[in-house]
């Protein structure tokens, strides 16, 4: 973009959008509804929110793509303005509660609260007002149960719509678009994304007229960073500029140039060079503010330290760099980092300032019960907020949350260590963004930040009206590379893909409404079907061109003396044949070290020749009654007297019994003297039997060992199918060729290419009607099931009606549960319970087994192992039918909601686990909204009755605190 302002410096194409955007001003006069909106104001539009809100008052929708804080929901605002002129309805959509309470707070103040109604689920404030803040999914839920609500409906604003790309609840986006009235306007808010055009598009195939607005300009300039340590070891760490001092922050354009002064920094360290380092995606470089850099680069120790985290708040705030986030990929981290600034002595508020935090958090949780305090950690808490340091993310208590956001608005608070969560549209912006590293685990492994991560992240930098500029930091650290950070840095826009997918609920409410035809038609425009669409051209052209290549292939393969495709044909069977035999002797091994577990006894001493667990152990229980797919699993002693599980993993080439040890009957493998006198027995007979055998391998014992059992493995050198083609290879008359080995490169150019082809041309025909046929499947689910039935037309039984309140995401889960009965007879805190296997997912997948309130045979275990059994069937019926399965159940919060939802205090629920308690709140809120559901949806008064209360149950205390 050119700085210049002169028209003989613009080039043609910015001197016409110049001459358009007075055009569009000048448009804008007195007499507008726009003109009346921007009046109340007090600040001036720019050019895209004009161009915007012009499209809106001429009727049409709009999809409106800015960066984070270039200030795309005044556009919203306008819709909302519209509504209330002409007497109708708005409706503002979020994707979290946390915004959907930002934004009723915001458009209470400015249109009164008897405008402005809120409804998330668990809150419902004045519903039927002109104005009404929802999450997007109360809003699909109106669309499919015909809310009267809809009625006067004018405006719907999609805030943050590109979260239509989000896995699990991405496509709640795009059922609302495809089903809202055609008179509606919709206004769609989204991130800059690199496909806009694309996705208005869509929205112009589905909804009519959209004009599609985007701006890629930041209101207040970003200034790209790098932390680095000081050359002393107690010296105030550096911030280097990223980019080389001509480059233009707000249009580095591409692979900018890196700061010299950085570059050799990482050069004198040898980080960047050293083959061993593991490169990161990106890294951030930093210079001063007004390019200034204290003690420059000279005299540089030889290796680089990652700047302690108090360390880099002290260098912001000397810098005037506060307030800032400091997203940090961890809970713990971010808890960690607070002890660290608190433990450093770094105090960054006044004493007035500290007053006022210390009132706000008073009046802010003025209803936790004392006895509550010291279980949130209320005091440690309170005291790094009164230093104006604070942790932000998911564990953490939502009123607590809201309070951190509260105090960092009013900039009371400097720094806040976050999750990325924090980057999910809540409106607090910072002077400066700092990022730990650049990689971050998501659920599976460890992952690059992308483009459109980075660009989210640090697009909260710089207070729109407050900061001339906003700063971007990246710490340095082991892998960083400034040339990956500054392509990352320099990469603003990132594609939207859909996630959407047909559900089983969405399936049911489809058609009932419009019927199974015409629900396939409204599903084929989705934004899923549009974009695979689209997607086949390319491929299409990438098949002909396969196409023409392996023409050429064959004729370059082409043999004087035979048919060389044949030929080769006898190959790929040898070598078919080859991996038959080498599975079929892996196969057998397998099948030896099962046996070699299958035959352990009770006192048998092993050999665990390799493995995490080699060496010698006894066996206490030989397992054959918990047998897995890898067979027996028999609970063993070790010699350090450790109580372990044995695999067939810990040993995959099975184990062989050496001696045996005589196992008291009343041994209990929990009392620490009977391990170690069972140890020094083990021991003994080890010791024994090297005693006894001076000159043998000193292995004793029955049975033949792992991979010497009488079973015979297939051999490559004696099976007849393959010395028959080996035969006949011999005898080809292409194997005499003195060209073969050229013409075999050839063939196998060309079988490669030929594979690829038929993978190329499969997805070419799975893109088309993608999403009917998966919604084909999903009605043949719900039909075997009887949720549907077949009387001609497909039409929705009984069962498939309530099915139609069930929005969660494991809905038919839940459904099935409830027509099997198969939690009825609970009571409410075994029901709040039951209800959280289905929603909850824990963080770690190597949590023990879960208590379960009543003991093994008691009521509740009855219910879970019917949920378990209902779970497992349907994963079944999925699989039959080519459908993704349904989440497993996780036990993992069962005995905790059941003490909550049973009257206990927070200490009690809480005690033995490690569960935060903002993560006990969330899942909570969650088991509230589906037996809010249950108790609108179950098929018995009686189920009905015992959800409400259940209901009533989990919804007190910490849980009611917050309105997130």
């Amino acid at each position: 973009m050119a700085t210049a302002d002169t028209p003989e410096s613009l080039s043609p194409a910015e001197r016409y959008a110049a001459s358009r955007a007075r055009t569009t001003r000048s448009q804008v006069g007195s007499g507008t509804r726009l003109a009346e909106f921007r009046s109340g104001l007090g600040f001036e539009l720019d050019d895209f929110q004009v161009t915007a809100c012009q499209a809106l008052e001429d009727g049409r929708g709009v999809l409106v793509a800015a960066p984070t804080g270039a200030g795309k929901t005044v556009v919203g605002e306008f819709a909302v303005h519209l509504a209330l002129a002409q007497g109708g309805k708005a409706f503002y959509t979020t994707p979290i509660k946390a915004l959907s309470n930002q934004k009723y707070a915001d458009l209470a103040r400015r249109h009164g609260a008897h405008n402005v109604g809120l409804l998330t689920g668990d809150t419902t404030l004045n519903g039927e007002a002109p104005i009404v803040v929802m999450t997007t999914e109360v809003l699909r839920n109106m669309l499919y149960a015909g809310s009267r609500t809809l009625d006067g409906l004018q405006f719907v604003v999609m805030d943050e719509v590109h979260y239509l790309a989000d896995r699990f609840r991405g496509p709640v986006w795009e059922e609302v678009i495809i089903h809202l009235a055609d008179h509606v306007q919709l206004v769609s808010l989204s991130a800059t994304v690199s496909n806009a055009e694309e996705f208005g598009d869509w929205l112009e195939m589905v909804r009519g007229d959209t004009a599609v607005v985007v701006s890629e300009r930041r209101p207040v300039p970003l200034w790209q960073h790098v932390v680095v340590s000081a050359p002393e070891p107690r010296g105030v760490p550096r911030l280097m500029d990223l980019y080389a001092g001509h480059v233009d922050p707000t249009d580095p354009g591409v692979n900018p140039p890196i700061n010299p002064d950085l570059s050799h920094v990482f050069r004198v360290s040898g980080r960047r060079d050293d083959p061993g380092a593991r490169r990161g995606p990106g890294d951030r470089g930093y210079r001063g503010r007004g390019g200034h850099r204290p003690g420059g680069a000279v005299g540089l120790a030889p290796q680089r330290r990652t700047p302690p985290r108090f360390a880099v708040v002290d260098a912001l705030d000397a810098d005037a760099l506060l307030p800032a986030i400091y997203f940090i990929f961890s809970r713990a981290g971010c808890e960690g980092a607070v002890q660290q600034c608190l433990g450093a002595g770094l105090r960054l508020t006044s004493p007035a300032e500290e007053a006022e935090i210390r009132g706000v958090v008073e009046q802010r949780t003025a209803t936790i019960p004392p006895e509550d305090l010291d279980v949130l950690g209320y005091w440690p808490w309170l005291h790094a907020l009164a230093r104006g340091v604070a942790a932000h993310h998911a564990g953490l208590l939502p009123v607590f949350k809201e309070t951190v956001e509260d105090l960092f608005a009013r900039g009371l608070v400097k720094v806040v260590f976050a999750t990325e969560t924090l980057a999910l549209g809540i409106n607090m912006p910072a002077r400066s963004v700092v990022l730990e590293k650049l990689v971050k685990w998501d659920g599976t492994a460890h992952q690059p930040v992308t483009p459109g991560e980075y660009t989210q992240l640090t697009g909260r930098a710089g207070r729109r009206g407050i900061d001339v500029e906003g700063h971007a930091v990246v710490v340095d650290h082991s892998g960083l590379d400034p040339v990956a950070l500054a392509g990352l840095a320099s990469r603003r826009l990132y594609p939207l893909r859909s996630s959407f997918r047909p559900t089983y609920n969405m399936a049911v409410n489809l058609v009932s409404q419009v019927g199974h035809d015409r629900a396939r038609e409204v599903l084929e425009t989705s934004f899923a079907q549009f974009q695979a669409d689209r997607g086949v051209v390319g491929l299409a052209k990438q098949a002909q061109a396969h196409a023409e290549a392996l023409a050429g292939y064959v004729k370059a393969m082409t043999c004087d003396v035979g048919d060389f495709a044949e030929y080769m044909g006898i190959r790929r069977r040898i070598s078919a044949r080859e991996r038959d035999l080498s599975r079929a002797a892996s196969g057998t091994r397998r099948a030896e070290a099962v046996a070699s577990f299958e035959r352990l006894k009770r006192g048998d001493v092993i050999e665990v020749p390799s493995g995490r667990r080699r060496g010698y152990v006894t066996v206490l229980d030989p397992g054959l009654d918990e047998r897995s797919f890898d067979g027996p699993r028999p609970t063993v002693l070790t010699q350090e007297r450790q109580v372990k599980r044995l695999t067939l993993a810990d040993a995959p080439g099975g184990v062989s019994v050496v001696t045996r040890v005589k196992i008291p009957k009343a041994f209990n493998a929990r009392r620490p003297d009977a391990r170690r006198d069972l140890a020094s027995s083990m021991r003994n007979a080890l010791g024994a039997l090297r005693d006894d055998l001076p000159g043998s391998d000193r292995r004793g014992g029955r049975g033949p060992r792992p991979g010497q059992g009488p079973g015979k493995r297939p051999d490559a050198a004696s099976d007849s199918e393959l010395l028959h083609l080996r035969a006949a290879l011999r005898a080809h008359p292409c194997h005499g060729c003195p060209d073969r080995d050229d013409h075999a490169r050839w063939a196998e150019r060309h079988d490669t290419l030929a594979a690829e082809h038929h993978r190329l041309v499969q997805r070419i025909e799975g893109r088309t009607g993608t999403v009917a046929r998966t919604f084909d499947r999903t009605c043949a689910v719900l039909e075997r099931l009887g949720y549907l039935e077949r009387d001609g037309e497909l039409r929705v039984t009984a069962d498939g009606a309530w099915l139609r309140r069930v929005y969660a995401e494991n809905d038919l889960l839940l459904a099935e549960c409830l027509r099997r009965g198969a939690w009825d007879g609970l009571d409410a805190p075994g029901l709040a319970a039951a209800v959280s296997t289905v929603v909850y997912s824990g963080r770690r997948e190597d949590a023990a087994e879960p208590y379960v309130p009543g003991g093994p045979h008691g009521r509740l275990a009855s219910a879970l192992d019917a949920t378990t059994r209902v779970w497992s069937d349907l994963t079944d019926l999925e699989e039959q039918h080519g459908l993704d399965a349904t989440s497993p159940l996780d036990l993992g919060i069962v005995a905790p909601v059941h003490r909550w939802a049973a009257g206990k205090g927070l200490d009690a629920v809480l005690r033995g686990t490690d569960l935060a308690a903002g993560d006990f709140v969330r899942w909570c809120k969650q088991v509230v909204d589906v037996l809010d559901q249950l108790a609108q949806a179950a098929p018995t008064p009686a189920l009905r009755a015992t959800a409400r209360r259940a209901k009533d149950a989990v919804l007190r205390g910490v849980v009611a605190y917050s309105s997130l």
